[in-house]
């Protein structure tokens, strides 16, 4: 019988321990060559169609969870806009079929969201494309590991924060116009927001400032009934994790 969300499993067990062999990118990597390949639930997970009419636009959708978020919404029966660099095109390509073989619309969208004019363009090819938007889940961030503060140059500095929490406050700002009652807003943080590690310095203060941006924007936007909600997901298997020098990713893990 394939295992699935479904079938009962003992936790302690279900999942394989791996231990990958070592492996650099160049940035921004892709999963396609990571050794082992990631498990996105392609294989695994069975929707319901609790998004049956959903549009969603997902930023670092080519990777991690990123592409775990956009195969689950497809799934589930949501049309998915998928936000990437033009380099992880590859990656993009493979995510789509898969949320075409779905049964549902894919929607690309290459470009560098920590480029405003990128950003709000973005969400406006989303809604022309989707014919709409109900769902955003600002996903993508760059993190890039740095072991000492002198090392840390200006440009890493602002490109972290442009990529991380400037980016997210161009794309939710340029969606608000589009999002009705009942939408629904999903930014990515992590327990670097609260318990920094001495080499992430920079990603770690994005992800505190993405929590506060989330808690206040979440009680501005309550009574216009749309829900804004951070998540901070568990370690997870990408490309930044096989090359932690680099990455602008599906989503922060540790």
């Amino acid at each position: 019988m394939t295992q699935d969300q479904y079938t009962f499993q003992n936790p302690v067990t279900r999942y394989p321990s791996i231990s990958p062999p070592e492996q650099d990118q160049p940035e921004p990597g892709l999963d396609r060559d990571l050794e082992p390949h990631t498990d996105r639930g392609e294989h695994s997970y069975r929707g319901t169609g609790r998004l049956t009419g959903r549009k969603a636009l997902i930023t670092g959708a080519d990777s991690g969870i990123g592409a775990a978020v956009a195969i689950a919404y497809a799934c589930e029966g949501a049309d998915v806009a998928l936000s990437y660099l033009p380099a992880e095109a590859a990656d993009a390509k493979v995510v789509m079929q898969l949320i075409r073989d779905s049964g549902q619309k894919a929607v690309p969208l290459p470009g560098d969201i920590s480029n405003a004019g990128a950003a709000r363009s973005l969400v406006a090819d989303a809604v022309a494309q989707l014919g709409g938007l109900d769902i955003l889940v600002n996903n993508a961030g760059k993190q890039i590991s740095m072991d000492s503060l002198e090392d840390l140059s200006d440009e890493q500095f602002e490109q972290t924060f442009a990529t991380n929490v400037f980016a997210m406050f161009w794309i939710t700002k340029a969606a608000l116009p589009h999002l009705p009652a009942g939408a629904t807003i999903i930014n990515t943080t992590s327990i670097q927001a609260y318990n920094p590690s001495p080499n992430l310095i920079d990603y770690a203060a994005t992800k505190a400032a993405i929590n506060k941006f989330t808690k206040g924007l979440a009680q501005q936007l309550a009574s216009r009934g749309i829900r804004v909600n951070a998540i901070a997901p568990g370690p997870f298997w990408t490309t930044y994790r096989a090359c932690p020098c680099l990455r602008l990713l599906g989503l922060p893990g540790i």
